[in-house]
């Protein structure tokens, strides 16, 4: 089988294999206060174009999301998220479990719109037992989202300028952020395009995803608000994500952020690769008059397919059933996600193109 359902299938990319073997013999620093990982802090906030920022290295995106809003809000706040959100979605009740509700609004395409936000605040304002309420605390988006869409620049701007107006931190779940770097950077005008500095500037934590963009695992948490970054590793070590051989981490983003320049680094070579893949599977469900359940540029594929061409295609290749599209012509169609990764290969994004141009 060929697996196109998700963009952490393989392990790691061989640079980094290479470099993890090569130091192994080390002896160094624990939790996170080795060379390596003050190195590849350098690096990110180097690429960030934001050197006053603080970096810290978590193993996974859940835990990266619990820590980061656990430590943003207080007792009585809630999290604004899209309906799609992962952390509302995906995340078994991880926020929840910290003591906080994630505040919801509905959406068609993974993205919530300043305006949003806006609304959601000004109804809890005056609502007239607002205190009886859970307050809106933070606002929480992802970069690419759950549909694969993306975030413009303008519109990033804007969900800025809201926050500013209710004094609310905003969040950025980046654990596809490659991929939606590089597929703005293909796909968008100049003007709409969200690269690394802008998300720097616009978020006040964010962080880099590592474990689907060629890390074996891993992600760095970028804080750029200085009210946030006093004493965070305690929260870190509280919700145990306080690494002990911490260096893993700081050489797994060392390998992936060398290079100087953000475009030389290997972080964007190899997302630039997953987003050339994901193109060409676009390309032969266009040619074949799939339409899709949104737009999107990014490694996400969202065609909608007749059953039976699924149930074809679920010979040879493995990939997630999203949702129902109705009946057409008498037959069920759904939106199916095809993922593409760094390590995706070509032979087989042509083997399974081949078969969406050939099934009947």
């Amino acid at each position: 089988m060929i697996y196109f359902d998700c963009d952490y299938a393989e392990g790691a990319h061989p640079k980094i294999l290479e470099r993890l073997m090569e130091t192994n013999d080390e002896q160094t620093q624990t939790y996170g206060e080795d060379g390596h990982c003050a190195k590849a802090a350098e690096l990110i906030k180097h690429c960030c174009v934001s050197p006053s920022a603080a970096v810290h290295f978590f193993t996974g995106g859940t835990q990266a999301n619990l820590t980061v809003i656990g430590a943003l809000l207080r007792p009585y706040q809630g999290v604004i998220a899209s309906v799609w959100g992962h952390i509302g979605e995906h995340e078994t009740g991880a926020i929840e479990a910290t003591g906080h509700k994630v505040l919801t609004v509905a959406n068609d395409d993974g993205k919530i719109t300043a305006a949003q936000i806006d609304e959601l605040c000004r109804a809890h304002k005056d609502d007239p037992s607002h205190e009886h309420i859970v307050q809106p605390g933070m606002v929480y988006i992802s970069h690419p989202t759950e549909y694969g869409t993306l975030y413009t620049k303008p519109e990033l701007e804007a969900i800025r300028r809201v926050c500013d107006i209710w004094e609310l931190p905003l969040y950025m779940d980046g654990a596809r952020m490659g991929y939606g770097i590089a597929a703005a950077a293909q796909n968008l005008a100049a003007g709409e395009r969200l690269m690394l500095p802008d998300i720097a500037v616009l978020c006040d934590v964010f962080y880099v995803g590592g474990t689907k963009v060629g890390a074996m695992f891993g992600e760095a948490v970028v804080i750029t608000c200085d009210e946030f970054k006093k004493d965070f590793r305690y929260y870190i070590k509280q919700r145990g994500g306080l690494l002990a051989k911490g260096r893993m981490l700081g050489i797994q983003f060392e390998v992936l952020f060398e290079g100087g320049h953000y475009d030389e680094t290997l972080y964007n070579k190899i997302s630039d690769h997953a987003i050339l893949m994901a193109g060409l599977i676009r390309k032969a469900c266009v040619d074949k008059g799939y339409g899709f359940l949104c737009e999107t540029y990014a490694n996400q594929v969202f065609p909608i397919l007749p059953e039976h061409v699924i149930a074809e295609l679920r010979e040879k290749y493995v990939f997630l059933t999203w949702a129902a599209a109705g009946e057409i012509n008498g037959e069920r169609h759904y939106a199916v996600r095809l993922c593409t990764s760094w390590a995706t290969k070509e032979e087989n994004v042509a083997a399974l193109t081949e078969d969406i141009a050939t099934i009947t």
